[in-house]
Order: C-alpha cells, then sequence, then structure tokens
C-alpha cells in the first residue's frame, strides 16, 4: 500500500513539469553581442551528422537514426559540442548567437538522447537535479565563458527573453514525434530568419501543429505550455496559426473562436529503421 501511495506521489510531482514550462527570465550576461561580424562559426559538424542520420519520413516528421550512430561519428558529435563552447558569444552578431544557441540546443539534445541510448522518450533520461526530476533539461550539460549552462538556460533565459520572438519554439528540438521538426538544415547567421520562418509553416500545417475537425480546434501542446510567447489568449495563438497555415487549415481556421484541446507525442523521434 505504501509502495502505491509513494508511486502516486511521484506520477502528481511530475505531472506539472509536463503541463507548464518554466518562466522566461533573462539572463542578462548573455545579452551582448557584436554589430560587426568578425567571427566565422563552423557548422559543418553538424550538418555532416544531419546528412548522415537524419531521415526525412513520407508522414512529415523528420526522424533520427540514433542506434545507427557510428563510433567516429559520435565522437565528431562531441568535438563539435566542445568547439562550440570554446567560443566567445559576446564576440558574435546577433544573428550569429541565434544559430548557435539553436545547435548547441539541438546537437546537445541529440548526445544526450546518444548517451542513453536505447530510451522510449527524452523523458526516460531524469539526469535533471531534485528528487523527481523529470528528462534531461535541468542538467548543466555545457560550460561557455565561464557559466555552466543546462537546455533549459539556453531556452528560458536566453532564447525566448533575450530575443521575444515566438517563432524560436520552432527551431528547438526535444526529440520528440510532437516536437516540430529537426532541420535539415543547421542554422547560420545568413539562414536561420528563413529557417525559422519556414519551420512554423511546416509545423502548423502538419498534424501535430494544429487541426480543425467539426469546427473543434486541436493544437499542440507547444501553445498552452508558452501561451504568453504566442499572445497569451486563444485568440492570439489562432491569429499566430493564421499568420503561417495554408489551406485547407487556413479556411478551417477562420470561424474557430477558441482552442478545444491540445496535445503532445513525447515518444523518440528515432528511425523505426533501428
Amino acid at each position: 500500500m505504501l509502495k502505491k501511495i509513494l508511486s502516486l506521489f511521484v506520477l502528481i510531482s511530475i505531472m506539472p513539469s509536463l503541463s507548464a514550462a518554466p518562466r522566461a527570465e533573462a539572463w542578462l550576461h548573455w545579452d551582448k553581442s557584436q554589430p560587426n561580424r568578425t567571427l566565422e562559426i563552423n557548422h559543418a559538424p553538424w550538418q555532416a551528422f544531419i546528412d548522415r542520420y537524419l531521415l526525412a519520413f513520407e508522414d512529415g516528421i523528420n526522424r533520427v537514426n540514433y542506434a545507427g550512430v557510428s563510433h567516429n561519428d559520435r565522437q565528431s558529435l562531441t568535438r563539435y559540442l566542445d568547439q562550440l563552447q570554446k567560443l566567445s558569444v559576446d564576440t558574435m552578431t546577433r544573428n550569429q548567437q541565434l544559430a548557435f544557441w539553436i545547435n548547441l540546443y539541438n546537437a546537445g539534445t541529440v548526445s544526450v538522447i546518444l548517451d542513453h541510448y536505447p530510451v522510449e522518450s527524452i523523458l526516460d533520461i531524469d539526469i535533471s537535479p531534485g528528487l523527481f526530476s523529470n528528462g534531461p533539461w535541468g542538467k548543466k550539460l555545457f560550460s561557455i565563458d565561464g557559466q555552466r549552462l543546462s537546455l533549459d538556460d539556453i531556452e528560458h533565459r536566453i532564447l525566448r527573453p533575450l530575443w521575444r520572438n515566438p517563432l524560436i519554439h520552432y527551431g528547438l528540438n526535444c526529440a520528440s514525434l510532437g516536437c516540430p521538426n529537426l532541420q535539415t538544415v543547421v542554422f547560420t547567421a545568413d539562414n536561420a530568419d528563413r529557417l525559422l520562418e519556414q519551420a512554423a509553416k511546416a509545423f502548423i500545417n502538419h498534424r501535430r501543429g494544429a487541426s480543425v475537425s467539426r469546427d473543434r480546434l486541436v493544437v499542440s501542446s507547444i501553445y498552452d505550455w508558452f501561451k504568453d510567447d504566442f499572445g497569451k489568449s486563444d485568440a492570439a495563438v489562432i491569429q499566430h496559426l493564421r499568420q503561417y497555415a495554408k489551406d485547407p487549415l487556413d479556411k478551417q481556421l477562420m470561424n474557430i473562436t477558441k482552442i478545444d484541446d491540445d496535445e503532445y507525442d513525447w515518444s523518440l523521434n528515432q528511425s523505426p529503421n533501428r
């Protein structure tokens, strides 16, 4: 009986972390940049990894062949992450920083999955601090400019509060089927804005992003967890969806005034050919 009570307590303790995102609170140490490009950042190793192991499936979801990653390519990914951590972020332009943080987050997430593979979900990687931690997001994985950072720090203390751009959510990938795709092209200073726009359109027009059936709107839980980033209301979220929706979704949204439900699939975005 005691065991059942403890199990229920653990479940209740974990549930809030799945239904609410951390607040966006700026870490002002990272709010410095250079107006002119003086540094070139080599993201080629990350692109090579993506080219080899990221697979685009007919259902519109990109999946990673985690099981097929070779020892040499695993080492190459580690060296890439080490290379990023040796850079001085405040010497980069604003767009370089945007690409830097998104690539670090995504490559770091893939690295964490590989460290613990096989797993069925990123939620199974309970390495964050705290008795009832869920997932890897709170663990300090990186060291940059003498500062220790976690995936949560990158998303909720740097990208969200310092950029204040809801499209950031379409660039970050949490290794789950319900998440916006890991992009087939790495982010750079020159393509970051365009890639985020493309990713927004692709996600919103996929059933993971939004779907309407019998005038009932179901959206990704991203729009619930991060509603403040998308305008704080159902109406604002719907307006955001319509900004990027194509037919038939755009027409279906014309008379929709509220969100009826949200959903998210935490299953690992792994290639089924494993």
